[in-house]
């Protein structure tokens, strides 16, 4: 699994934990919905630590707990 895929993955996992959907959060974020979509659709190659700071504090998630995940310590290399 690559990185973007875990966080697609986290992120529809506190949408629907929270209620929330894309353009919601996208408003409670204050980060452009098509940001957000790409992110959320996996076609975002590099989406910035910045910005994933911003999800979480729209979807009053920690950071930490965020990436809190198995699937984060099992990544695959992305060294291209």
């Amino acid at each position: 699994m690559k990185s973007r895929e875990a966080i697609v993955i986290r992120l529809a996992f506190y949408c629907k934990e929270k209620g929330v959907n894309l353009n919601e959060l996208s408003y409670i974020a204050g980060v452009h919905p098509s940001t957000i979509k790409s992110i959320a659709s996996g076609s975002s190659k590099n989406p910035g630590i910045v910005t994933i700071k911003k999800i979480c504090d729209g979807l009053d998630v920690s950071f930490y707990d965020f990436f809190m995940d198995e699937m984060f310590k099992k990544l695959e290399q992305e060294i291209e």
